[in-house]
């Protein structure tokens, strides 16, 4: 694991604990059992949805893709702002974005089972 991934914990320390699970050559970043960021050559990405996408929009950061079968995917996530690796109000901020994107984008499904908990 990388340093990079391995300093998530403070970079995240005002949102809560992260943690971090190896997927698809890069990682995925969770809170409270929840993916809410990835990591792609030590750039965090994270989560967005038809609610939060435009404030990643208006600061010009990218979205993630990889390629596949020669085509070019996108995913629901965008480049975390670089303020967020210096200051730590802005980091719980962002992630607080993200992982409310990341709870509506739940299925039913995955709903009734931490209902049930």
């Amino acid at each position: 694991m990388s340093e990079f991934v391995e300093n998530l914990n403070d970079v995240f320390c005002q949102f809560g604990p992260v943690s971090v699970r190896r997927m698809f050559g890069g990682y995925g970043v969770y809170h409270d059992g929840l993916m809410f960021g990835l990591v792609a050559d030590d750039m965090l990405y994270l989560k967005v949805d038809k609610k939060s996408v435009e404030r990643f929009i208006d600061l010009g950061l990218d979205q993630f893709e990889y390629e596949k079968n020669g085509a070019m995917i996108k995913m629901s996530y965008y480049m975390a702002p670089e303020s967020i690796f210096e200051d730590a109000e802005q980091a719980k901020e962002w992630a607080s974005v993200a992982f409310d994107a990341a709870l509506r984008a739940r299925k039913p499904a995955a709903r009734a089972k931490v209902n049930k908990q």
